[in-house]
C-alpha cells in the first residue's frame, strides 16, 4: 500500500516507519535518500470529504505565501499529477508532508513558557489570516464546535438513550442542565457584531504545534480542523488541555486543578500576538472560552456515554462517563478561579 503511494509522488527507494501518536489518521516517517516526509492516509469517516481540506490547506498555502513568504507552513508536497491529495482505489486517501528537520512536537504541555509560546503560534497563525475571507474555506467536520448542537444532542439522548446510563447519570445531568447559561452565552456570541469570523485551528492542543531542537516553537501543524470559526474555540481548547496536570482520561479528580501560571501563558502568548485584532466584544470573552470548550466536552462525552458509546468508543464499561465527569469537575475547578483569572485578561 504504501509503495503504490509512493510512487504517485516519483519516490522508488524509501523507509517507511510508524510515526506519533495521532488518534485519527494513520502516519508514516517517510526517510528517502533525497529527504524525509510525513505520510498521512486521511480517516476518512471522520473526515467525509477529504478533498475539502486539501482545498483548505492550498487555499491558505498560497495566501501565506504571497502575503507572508517569511513564514513557516507546512503544506502538502504536490504528487507527480500535481494533486495536494492522492486517492487509492480501495485503501483511501493520503497525503505527503516535508518533515520540518530538527523538529518534534509534544504529547504534554510540562511548563507554563511552552503553553506561552504554543498559545503565541496559534495567535499568529490567525493574525496573519486576519485579512483572509474565512468564508472561503470549506466546512470539514459540519457544527464542530456549534454549542448550540451539542446541547440539542445531549436533550435528545436524554429522550432516546441507554435508559439504565440514563438514571445512573442523574448527578452529572442535573449539573450540565444547571450550566445552561454556558449556550444562552455563545447563542449571543453568535449574533453579536462584535465577534468577527475568523480563520480558526479548531485543535489546538500541544501536539499541534512543531517545537526545534532549542525547545522553540516554529509553526502549527494539523490544519484538517482549519475552518470559519470564533477565536474562542482556539483559546478554549489550550485551557482545556494546558491548564490541568492531567487530562480527561484521568479517574482520580484530586489530580483535576486549574494552575494560574498556565492561564497567564495562554492569555499571554495569544494576546501578544492578537491584541490589536481582537474587538472589544472578543476580549471580554477570553475567560468565557475555557468554560464554552469544557462545557461542550462534558456533553459531548456524556451524549455518547447515554448513547452506548457510538462515538468516541470506550476502552472500558462507563469510560466516556468517567470523562464527562473528568471535564466536570475541571469546569468547577475554573469557575472557583473566575475571579482570579479574569484579573489576568
Amino acid at each position: 500500500m504504501i509503495e503504490s503511494v509512493l510512487e504517485a509522488y516519483g519516490i522508488k527507494e524509501a523507509k517507511p516507519e510508524v510515526f506519533g501518536n495521532g488518534l485519527i489518521h494513520r502516519t508514516w516517517k517517510i526517510i528517502t535518500p533525497g529527504g524525509q516526509f510525513i505520510l498521512q492516509k486521511i480517516h476518512d469517516i471522520v473526515f467525509k470529504r477529504p478533498q475539502d481540506i486539501a482545498y483548505n490547506i492550498r487555499l491558505i498555502a498560497d495566501y501565506l505565501k504571497q502575503h507572508y513568504p517569511g513564514y513557516l507552513f507546512v503544506s502538502p508536497v504536490p504528487s507527480c499529477n500535481g494533486e495536494d491529495i492522492v486517492r487509492l482505489k480501495d485503501e483511501g486517501y493520503f497525503r505527503l508532508f516535508p518533515f520540518v528537520k530538527d523538529s518534534h512536537s509534544k504529547d504534554i504541555v510540562e511548563t507554563p513558557g511552552q503553553a506561552y509560546a504554543a498559545a503565541g503560534q496559534f495567535g499568529k497563525f490567525t493574525r496573519l489570516l486576519s485579512n483572509f475571507d474565512a468564508n472561503k474555506l470549506r466546512i470539514t467536520i459540519p457544527d464542530f464546535h456549534n454549542l448550540e448542537l451539542r446541547y440539542r444532542q445531549f436533550l435528545q439522548s436524554l429522550k432516546e438513550g441507554n435508559i439504565n446510563r440514563i438514571n445512573e447519570s442523574k448527578n452529572l445531568v442535573e449539573q450540565l442542565t444547571d450550566h445552561a447559561d454556558i449556550v444562552t452565552e455563545y447563542h449571543s456570541i453568535l449574533h453579536d457584531p462584535g465577534f468577527k469570523l475568523r480563520v480558526m485551528h479548531h485543535d489546538t492542543k500541544i501536539s499541534n504545534v512543531l517545537f526545534d531542537k532549542n525547545e522553540q516553537a516554529i509553526c502549527v501543524i494539523d490544519l484538517d480542523t482549519v475552518m470559519p470559526g470564533y477565536y474562542i474555540s482556539d483559546v478554549g481548547d489550550m485551557m482545556r488541555t494546558y491548564l490541568s496536570p492531567v487530562n480527561e482520561e484521568e479517574k482520580n479528580f484530586d489530580k483535576i486543578i486549574v494552575r494560574e501560571d498556565f492561564y497567564k501563558a495562554i492569555v499571554k502568548g495569544y494576546v501578544k500576538e492578537m491584541k490589536d485584532e481582537l474587538t472589544e466584544a472578543e476580549s471580554k470573552y477570553f475567560f468565557y472560552a475555557g468554560k464554552f470548550m469544557i462545557y461542550m466536552q462534558a456533553l459531548r462525552f456524556l451524549t455518547d456515554h447515554v448513547n452506548n458509546d457510538v462515538y468516541y468508543g470506550a476502552k472500558y464499561e462507563g469510560h466516556n462517563f468517567v470523562r464527562a465527569n473528568n471535564q466536570m469537575v475541571l469546569l468547577q475547578r475554573l469557575a472557583e478561579k473566575e475571579n482570579v483569572l479574569k484579573k489576568i485578561v
